[in-house]
């Protein structure tokens, strides 16, 4: 079942990692999380662990482990060590160094990145052989997640989107019949407060491998600080292992809250959990039984396991009210549930094209319109699953408002019309459409130009929503997500589609 080194060259470390059989790699792993999967629905916790042993001593897995963290956006920042692996040469013999036995983590290396709210995030960056032993163990744990996963969980889960948890939350609100109170949760300090006793007790891998990053510390001001409590953000595994301490309340309530029948008459409490993360809503038939019955028991919940509700971002509001819930704004109009871009993000969207413009007041605009296109593309993808038809228009004359006030500045002396027919021009259906010529013919001698993004020409679709049950490292799925990928690569929607979703 291993993978061993015989995959590679004997020519020498360059040529054996450039001659490696990923495809061979992605099997042989893939076989291994497969037989996890199968043992840990039927519970059987020794031959899990056996096998998770297997997997993280074996060659294709080190090489896969090697690969992600040599490939990823984080290949070229270095640990507290300095090293990254960048050469074919180090890249194998980083495979070798791979051992459980003797194995000490390093200290972590502490930035701060900005939150939206103005704070500071703590981040800690690990040295890039932890990094891929955390890559390594995330092969046999990733498995086990995604088969005790809750239902309704969708952040930082293979195949699972903030498209998906809006979808699972316009199922669950938009009936007349549907649950009319939505409880906002929010974990304070979620990543930094876990428990460490919980997950040494609770999480399924290697737990002599675990504690020693959970001890590791972090290095900020060339000063050493331990860590007692919470799992560091920016380490790969560090994501589900924040999921495997959340996933669980959904099955306790479902359990708690059931529909029950009084004097003849049947009550359901409409009790919904929708999870991102450890951003949450929880739908309810009564403020009452969000206030007082389903609060306590997630405090509970929590508190087993070192976490606590924020008091300032946790509130209880009425669906005619609406609330803002990853970047979108839920609310009922006259009885329909419409869901938009809230206000405060596409603000933040806004101000971060006004940040680029008057960042570029003297570049090109072939050079202003490749920075634009990027994130004016990536806003207009995350919200054209929703009802986002006039936020796109109003965003289109804001970023056009801008775009003018840049090209009448670069041009004190010159008129309206000259700006205009320098900087906009009629390209199909569009007359001002902010275009820059590449300097490339068409075989017809037209000129090709460079355009900038317009959100309203995207076509608003609706999102068609990952089924439930739906585990990608289970074979009995995939031919289900084989055929998502086919629906997506080549826009087919949800009216086409012949997947059913739950």
């Amino acid at each position: 079942m291993n993978v061993d080194s015989s995959m590679c060259a004997s020519s020498g470390p360059m040529n054996a990692w450039e001659q490696l059989d990923w495809t061979q790699c992605e099997r042989q792993v893939s076989r291994l999380q497969a037989r996890i999967v199968k043992a840990t629905r039927a519970g059987h916790w020794g031959k899990v662990k056996a096998l998770q042993r297997l997997l993280t001593h074996s060659f294709a897995a080190k090489a896969l482990a090697v690969k992600r963290v040599t490939e990823n956006q984080g290949k070229h920042t270095p640990g507290v060590d300095g090293k990254i692996w960048s050469t074919p040469a180090a890249k194998s013999k980083a495979i070798a160094s791979l051992q459980r036995q003797g194995y000490k983590p390093q200290p972590l290396r502490r930035v701060y990145i900005p939150k939206a709210n103005g704070k500071l995030r703590p981040l800690g960056i690990p040295t890039m052989k932890d990094r891929a032993m955390q890559a390594l163990h995330l092969l046999a744990l990733a498995p086990v997640a995604e088969t005790t996963a809750d239902k309704n969980s969708y952040g930082f889960r293979p195949e699972r989107s903030t498209a998906d948890a809006i979808e699972q939350c316009f199922k669950a609100l938009a009936k007349g019949s549907s649950a009319q109170w939505v409880l906002e949760g929010d974990i304070k300090g979620c990543f930094d407060h876990i428990s460490h006793d919980w997950m040494r007790q609770h999480i399924l891998t290697d737990a002599v491998v675990l504690q020693k990053w959970l001890g590791a510390g972090y290095i900020e001001n060339r000063t050493l600080f331990p860590t007692e409590a919470g799992t560091p953000q920016g380490g790969i595994i560090s994501p589900t292992l924040a999921n495997l301490v959340l996933d669980g309340l959904e099955k306790l309530l479902d359990q708690t809250f059931r529909a029950k029948t009084v004097a003849g008459k049947t009550i359901n409490p409409k009790i919904n959990l929708i999870r991102y993360a450890d951003d949450f809503i929880i739908t309810g038939a009564t403020k009452d039984v969000l206030e007082n019955e389903v609060r306590p028991l997630v405090e509970q919940f929590l508190r087993e396991r070192g976490l606590q509700l924020s008091p300032e971002k946790t509130c209880i509001t009425h669906i005619d009210q609406g609330f803002d819930f990853l970047g979108q704004h839920l609310r009922k109009f006259d009885g329909t549930l419409l869901v938009k871009p809230s206000k405060k993000n596409t603000h933040a969207f806004l101000e971060k094209v006004r940040g680029i413009i008057d960042a570029n007041k003297s570049v090109s605009q072939e050079s202003l319109i490749r920075q634009l296109n990027p994130v004016i593309r990536g806003w207009v993808n995350y919200h054209r699953h929703i009802v986002a038809a006039d936020a796109f228009q109003r965003v289109d004359f804001e970023v056009w408002r801008r775009l003018w006030l840049w090209a009448r500045r670069r041009h004190p002396e010159k008129s309206r019309r000259w700006v205009k027919d320098r900087y906009f021009h009629p390209i199909g259906p569009r007359q001002w459409t902010f275009a820059a010529e590449t300097g490339k013919r068409t075989p017809e001698g037209k000129p090709i130009w460079l355009k900038l993004v317009y959100a309203s020409d995207t076509k608003i679709r609706r999102h068609l929503k990952i089924r439930a049950e739906a585990n990608p490292f289970d074979p009995d799925w995939q031919d289900y997500f084989a055929e998502r990928a086919f629906r997506k690569k080549f826009g087919i929607h949800r009216h086409e589609a012949g997947i059913k979703s739950s």
